[in-house]
């Protein structure tokens, strides 16, 4: 069971006094809790898109347009409306877990909760167009309230809505209870892995469990592509390079006594760049059908292709380092520290527009960390402040550095 949280009022960043006015500070407190209170899955963000779009409207944007379903484009109009156009991103959706942090703003929607932090995302994407509103860029700057993140889907219908089209820049972020509130990860090189799915469907003969020689037993020939499987990662892909490649369903028989005539396997393979992501899905099939024959089955081997690896390059990382300085001190930025396999749509934007991604600390001081997508998963409220304001800067920064070239 996870422990009960104490939540105290959220206190401003002292860095951030001069950007947040006090009823501005308190409207964003008071949203974030009310979409912790009222999450919604993946393409059912009916309400929280109410939410949002109330809040903006409260601060005076109201330049919206409604895209991919369930999701929201806000304009913030820049100094100069023909410059290039940047964009940020604060993903909306939730996940199918029943809450236990006893937050008093807890989830009331049975087996729903914002257990990855996408309430605090997309609040600090209404709290950067609210700063940019105030102080704009030197272009227009898109604020983007993508919806199915958790699906790994919504960026892709984002980006075909061509909401997005002419966008010379994209910046976004996710909390991290890793890092203190007030460090920021914002660094060039592989952010998050790839998020391929797998399944393998092998195919016998059935016999019964006392006759073995009268079968072609597929449970025992997916029992040598498991195994075959862990090579994958130890024996094919350069040690260098961070893998992953996991079953994680097997699927076989109706009764002790039965050899089935088919089984079933399924799993995610995760990489951190293209030429990885490549050679694991094409090695996988190769084994899978190598060992099926072995035994005399066959196996059929399907592809579904998830979201790319987040592969920061340098420029937008500039940019965002240049934010962040501005912000909180360079002092604030720190180093990821480890390879992170998990998956994150952000990389489909990035496979046309120049971005960054970054992890934004969001564990309090002395605080545990606590995994993310668990019933206990929380994220300090600060955070939404500090997501606010480098957001808009990196907007801003990359606005300027686009109109100067």
């Amino acid at each position: 069971m996870s422990e009960t949280v104490t939540a105290s009022p959220a206190s401003l960043p002292s860095a951030l006094e001069s950007r947040f006015d006090a009823d501005t500070a308190s409207k964003l407190v008071e949203l974030r809790r009310a979409l912790h209170a009222d999450p919604e899955l993946s393409w059912k963000e009916e309400r929280t898109v109410e939410k949002l779009t109330s809040a903006l409207a409260a601060f005076g944007i109201t330049d919206v347009q409604r895209v991919a379903r369930t999701g929201l484009v806000a304009r913030i109009a820049g100094r100069d409306r023909s410059a290039p156009v940047v964009a940020v991103r604060g993903d909306i959706d939730a996940l199918p877990i029943t809450e236990a942090t006893g937050l008093p703003f807890a989830s009331g929607n049975a087996g729903v909760m914002h257990a990855c932090g996408h309430d605090v995302h997309a609040t600090w994407a209404v709290g950067a167009a609210r700063l940019l509103a105030e102080r704009p860029a030197a272009g227009d700057v898109l604020v983007v309230f993508q919806p199915a993140e958790e699906l790994g889907e919504g960026a892709r219908e984002v980006m075909a809505s061509g909401a997005l089209s002419g966008v010379r820049a994209i910046f976004g972020g996710h909390v991290d209870r890793r890092f203190e509130v007030g460090q920021i990860v914002a660094q060039t090189g592989p952010l998050a892995a790839s998020t391929d799915t797998f399944h393998i469907d092998i195919e016998g003969a059935g016999a019964h469990g006392a006759r073995p020689h009268e079968s072609r037993d597929p449970v025992v020939a997916t029992a040598a592509i498991i195994t075959a499987l862990q090579t994958l990662v130890s024996r094919r892909l350069d040690p260098a390079q961070p893998g992953v490649v996991t079953v994680g369903v097997v699927n076989a028989g109706t009764a002790h006594n039965i050899i089935p005539d088919r089984a079933r396997i399924s799993g995610t393979i995760r990489a951190t760049s293209p030429a990885a992501r490549e050679l694991l899905t094409s090695e996988l099939r190769r084994i899978a059908e190598a060992q099926a024959a072995t035994y005399g089955v066959t196996a059929t081997v399907t592809l579904k292709g998830g979201t790319p690896p987040i592969v920061n390059p340098e420029q937008p990382v500039a940019w965002a380092r240049e934010a962040v300085s501005k912000v909180l001190g360079s002092n604030a930025l720190v180093p990821l520290g480890t390879t992170n396999m998990g998956g994150e749509d952000f990389a489909v934007y990035m496979q046309s527009i120049p971005g960054c991604f970054m992890r934004i600390g969001a564990r309090e001081p002395g605080g545990k960390v606590i995994a993310a997508h668990s019933p206990g998963y929380y994220a300090a409220e600060e955070a939404l402040f500090i997501g606010a304001a480098v957001l808009a800067e990196a907007a801003r920064v990359a606005s300027s550095a686009l109109v100067s070239r």
